[in-house]
């Protein structure tokens, strides 16, 4: 758990005000989780913490890589990643999450940390299609209104189709067409 102590932010004795936080994200940042998606990576985290009485802000800016495997070929492949995405801690009576963004916390609150909410803002960036760069090419030609699947049959086959119904259906289909 020390590992994850590194991602510590003392708030109790935090001077209202703004405050800039750095953190390294490597492999080891990674074994802390559960996950076959991605496992390594190389990230740099920077954290603006802008605390008053009533709430916290903090805004996230991360940049890097993470190592994926290729959807296509399964070779591994460092994907690039930027983005920067922003929590509210707001205190409260008991804590709960009251949205994506806004979490409330206790006003006695000592730190807190932020491991989770970096692993999650780095998981929402793992595009749905995986594929090595040198895939990326032939996948945009293919997503600019080429046919991939072409078939030979005419619009007789349907027509086909709808003859061939079991005649109990049939029956059916006339009693909806009643209403």
């Amino acid at each position: 758990m020390k590992a994850r102590r590194a991602f510590d932010i003392h708030i109790f004795k935090l001077a209202n005000g703004n405050h800039d936080y750095q953190f390294e994200i490597s492999d080891s940042f990674f074994e802390l989780f559960e996950n076959e998606i991605f496992s390594k990576g190389k990230l740099n985290a920077n954290v603006s913490l802008q605390k008053s009485d009533s709430m916290i802000q903090m805004d996230f800016s991360i940049e890097g890589s993470i190592e994926l495997a290729c959807d296509r070929s399964l070779d591994l492949f460092d994907q690039q990643i930027s983005f920067e995405n922003k929590m509210i801690f707001k205190y409260g009576e008991e804590e709960k999450e009251l949205s994506e963004d806004v979490m409330v916390i206790l006003k006695d609150t000592q730190t807190i940390n932020i491991a989770d909410l970096l692993f999650e803002f780095i998981g929402l960036q793992i595009p749905m299609k995986k594929l090595h760069p040198r895939f990326q090419d032939d996948d945009d030609q293919n997503e600019e209104g080429a046919m991939v699947y072409t078939s030979n049959q005419d619009d007789t086959a349907d027509e086909q189709q709808e003859e061939d119904v079991d005649p109990r259906w049939a029956a059916l289909k006339g009693l909806q067409s009643k209403k």
